[in-house]
């Protein structure tokens, strides 16, 4: 059942932020499932009440506030029903802690909203049309799209489909349609946090970052650790190596390589900024005893003993809370999600820090200083430039 737009109801939401890249990152791999049907642009599985196959794309189905906070809240007005909800990929989900996000967040919406969930996973740009075409022709209520290689196409088909609602996580175009939503993260503040431990734990005084692409967007990540840890010590050195080639954000050999080639340099503290290339990274901190943080999710078990922490993004509780507010009217073009709407966080700083295995829990005195970075950044005392901003 589709949700109409505010105008058909009785009868049936900068340029600099379209380049935001989900650090998300695209990844590798393909998913399956009980129930699957075929696909001629992808991988198609499906499961659960009212799923159906998908022509294109990998498919997966289940049953199931103005304010931009992740808190997963269903808005006062979004009755439970018969909706349904479709969560296309950019890419294969895969290793992609990230992309995988965003289908549990789908999941959790049709859990709590009442119907049925599909995740259509892309392979390239012409799957990725193809899957959009797919989801718009089965009606859903909502269609959630994720990181910047939507940013074109969202606003494409959504001025074309005026009564399909859309929501575009990470990733914005400039002046977009009143029925596509954005839902953007301030990434630059939990890597600030990880940048202020860096900066205090680190005996060679060299830092540096391992990066999927050299794009603005991942230097959120980059340049805001290498400038925090210079807060502590501004003699601290930052340097920073891209995966690049064809796989950037699933290529864990070249992570690897890179990462090496930093610790040969006398970098002991690397920001991980590779997604599904990640694991590369954290196999090269156990063999030359360098730490190491992690992005998206709780990293930390992947090296025990060197993964220090990690910036965290709530993609799956941002997919909820915009389709709530979808649902019940509420909308905005923009949402934006940091510390202070709990979109982003770090890992010590979150209910069941004590268990993450994560290096920064045994110091307590740099943990202290990083939870006041924390709230003096959401009371506004700390301001922090946003290197995608231009």
């Amino acid at each position: 059942m589709r949700l109409m737009t505010t105008s058909r109801r009785t009868a049936l939401a900068g340029a600099a932020i379209a380049v935001i890249a989900a650090l998300g990152l695209s990844a590798c791999g393909s998913s399956g499932g009980a129930g699957g049907g075929s696909s001629t642009a992808g991988n198609s599985t499906s499961s659960g009440a009212g799923a159906g196959s998908s022509s294109a794309g990998s498919e997966t189905s289940s049953a199931g506030s103005e304010t931009s906070s992740a808190d997963g809240g269903q808005g006062s007005g979004a009755a439970k029903g018969d909706h349904s909800f479709i969560y296309i990929t950019n890419n294969p989900i895969g290793v992609n802690e990230f992309l995988g996000l965003g289908d549990k967040g789908i999941k959790d919406a049709a859990a709590k909203f009442g119907g049925t969930s599909k995740t259509y996973e892309s392979t390239d740009v012409a799957s990725q049309r193809a899957n959009i075409e797919a989801a718009i022709d089965a009606q859903p209520d909502v269609i959630v799209l994720i990181t910047f290689d939507f940013t074109d196409l969202s606003k494409e088909y959504a001025e074309k489909n005026p009564d399909q609602q859309f929501v575009l996580i990470d990733a914005c175009p400039t002046d977009p349609p009143k029925n596509l939503h954005c839902a953007v993260f301030r990434e630059q503040e939990a890597s600030y946090l990880v940048g202020l431990e860096a900066g205090m734990l680190t005996k060679t005084k060299k830092v540096g970052s391992v990066v999927a692409v050299d794009i603005p967007f991942l230097h959120r990540y980059s340049d805001t650790f290498a400038h925090s840890a210079q807060k502590v010590d501004p003699s601290i050195t930052d340097t920073q190596l891209f995966i690049g080639g064809s796989s950037p954000f699933a290529d864990p050999g070249k992570g690897k390589e890179q990462a090496l080639a930093l610790a040969a340099t006398g970098v002991d503290q690397v920001f991980a900024v590779g997604a599904g290339s990640n694991g590369g990274i954290m196999e090269a901190a156990k063999e030359k005893n360098f730490f190491t943080y992690g992005v998206d999710v709780n990293q930390c078990g992947m090296a025990p003993g060197h993964v220090v922490d990690n910036t965290m993004k709530a993609v799956d509780v941002l997919v909820v809370t915009e389709i709530g507010k979808i649902l019940d009217g509420t909308a905005r073009s923009l949402s934006s999600y940091g510390l202070k709407e709990n979109g982003m966080n770090v890992t010590s700083l979150m209910d069941g820090a004590a268990n993450s295995g994560c290096v920064v829990m045994d110091h307590p005195d740099v943990l202290a200083k990083v939870k006041q970075a924390r709230q003096d950044i959401i009371d506004g005392k700390i301001t922090i430039p946003d290197p995608a901003a231009g």
